[in-house]
């Protein structure tokens, strides 16, 4: 399939996460996580890269060798400066859009992630999001940014939280950046689909195995008419502590 636009989906990676080390590898019916995000994206109409940016430690060498396994382009730099990292994965692959994904998301939907750069670019924004107010379950957010943007957040932003959290400059100066929230058509912002925790990685297991099939993809509404069907996946997870764009809701 011909890309239209040149967006470039920046997936953030690393082995070392202090809940939940390793959890990129962890296994959903038969392959990494990391495999599953990934995958996913290749479904997206409208991303025509992908790269993982990882950190220099050594624990992430494997990370690097997986993604040049599986034919991506691999940046590896700070592990805490994100913000940075993201920027120069952005100059190697000359990004002129770029959507943000982190590796803990495997149920992330094409069809959302295609909606929101479809927002950017027809409203010309410099920033477009699904997640302020979340409207979409935890684990469905969509950050999709132009490279100028992230350039002046990169020689700007002089805050550890916003260096960590990469977008967080745009969300705090909305006076700097042309920004839209995208809304679903119902709030189902209360439920968790994120893998942080064993727990998650539990309810994810079992999503995948109803859900999975090799060859194709799953997507919100599916995952919506399980929970629906079997309402008590949700429970599994639901003493988490979700994000705190998530736990001051309702």
């Amino acid at each position: 399939m011909v890309k239209k636009t040149n967006v470039t989906a920046i997936v953030q990676a690393r082995t070392g996460s202090t809940r939940f080390p390793n959890k990129v590898f962890a296994d959903l019916s038969g392959k990494p996580m990391i495999w599953h995000i990934v995958n996913r994206l290749r479904y997206c109409k409208k991303v025509g890269t992908i790269v993982l940016a990882t950190t220099k430690n050594t624990a992430d060498e494997k990370l690097e060798i997986w993604g040049r396994d599986n034919n991506l382009i691999v940046y590896r730099g700070s592990e805490n400066d994100v913000l940075d990292r993201y920027f120069n994965a952005a100059l190697i692959s000359k990004a002129e859009i770029i959507l943000r994904i982190t590796a803990d998301d495997p149920f992330r939907d094409p069809a959302v992630i295609d909606k929101v750069i479809s927002l950017l670019l027809t409203n010309k924004l410099d920033f477009a999001y699904n997640n302020y107010p979340p409207t979409f379950p935890e684990g469905l957010d969509v950050e999709v940014f132009t490279f100028d943007a992230l350039e002046k957040a990169q020689n700007e932003s002089t805050h550890d939280f916003e260096r960590e959290h990469v977008t967080q400059y745009f969300y705090r100066h909305p006076e700097k950046f042309k920004q839209e929230n995208f809304l679903n058509n119902k709030n189902v912002s209360d439920l968790r689909l994120t893998v942080d925790t064993e727990k998650d990685l539990e309810l994810a297991k079992l999503i995948y195995k109803e859900l999975y099939k090799s060859g194709e993809i799953f997507v919100l509404n599916d995952i919506l008419k399980l929970l629906k069907e079997k309402p008590w996946l949700t429970e599994i997870n639901s003493n988490v502590k979700r994000s705190a764009m998530y736990s001051d809701l309702n």
